[in-house]
């Protein structure tokens, strides 16, 4: 496929068995994660993560709800390496625009992942504080558009032709998609990269198979499953 997987996630284990089996292109995680993983201190975990990815794209995020204090962090977080993404979120808690520190690290040449973007409007903004010359992602969160029952393809498409028209260096990410299908819509859209969780990445394995082996070998499931519980009627 010419779209870029990038596994999420912050299970360590995970993350080295991706690699190793050289399938995904790059890594992204964020703090809701890293808690479910049990992460409990971040600089620890991003120093293990890099250790096992020298070579691809990995995004951190800040965590700060102050905007200052957000450039601090990706002060440290970018200076660890030079494969790094400093995710910045589009906004903080209060819904301020994150666009002046874009502005900012973008002036510093300092890679961004700028995330949590819906809106076409949110977009606009964005690049209006991108000089052109970086290479940045711009993650939009096609799966929770879908979740409001919105088509999410139509804004990833319209998102991606003012993203090309301002920079042939930034990318766009199709983020928090629920299952193999979004990928081959990502594809079709022209999305540069989509993001998937290692359960969504070990089903790419079903591409083209046998729609009909497929329920044989549900039924058998189904079967199987009845007979080691002890069900009777």
């Amino acid at each position: 496929m010419k779209i870029k997987l990038f596994a999420d996630g912050a299970n360590i284990d995970d993350i080295k068995s991706l690699y190793s089996e050289g399938n995904v292109r790059g890594f992204t995680t964020n703090p809701t994660l890293m808690k479910k993983a049990g992460i409990k201190n971040y600089l620890d975990f991003a120093l293990e993560v890099l250790e096992v990815v020298k070579d691809l794209p990995v995004s951190f995020e800040v965590f700060s709800d102050d905007f200052d204090e957000m450039y601090t962090q990706a002060q440290t977080l970018a200076a660890l390496g030079d494969n790094i993404y400093i995710k910045i979120p589009v906004t903080n808690t209060k819904g301020e625009s994150s666009a002046s520190l874009i502005r900012k690290l973008d002036a510093e040449n300092i890679k961004l992942n700028v995330t949590a973007v819906f809106t076409i409007s949110q977009v606009e903004e964005i690049l209006s504080n991108m000089s052109g010359n970086n290479s940045h992602i711009i993650s939009v969160f096609a799966g929770r558009i879908a979740d409001t029952g919105l088509d999410p393809a139509n804004i990833m498409k319209e998102a991606l032709g003012k993203i090309k028209a301002h920079s042939s260096l930034l990318e766009l990410l199709w983020a928090s998609p629920r299952e193999v299908l979004n990928i081959y819509q990502a594809e079709e859209v022209g999305c540069d990269i989509i993001t998937a969780t290692p359960d969504i990445l070990k089903k790419m394995s079903l591409r083209d198979k046998s729609l009909e082996e497929f329920s044989r070998e549900t039924v058998i499931m189904f079967y199987k499953d009845a007979h080691s519980s002890g069900y009777t009627l």
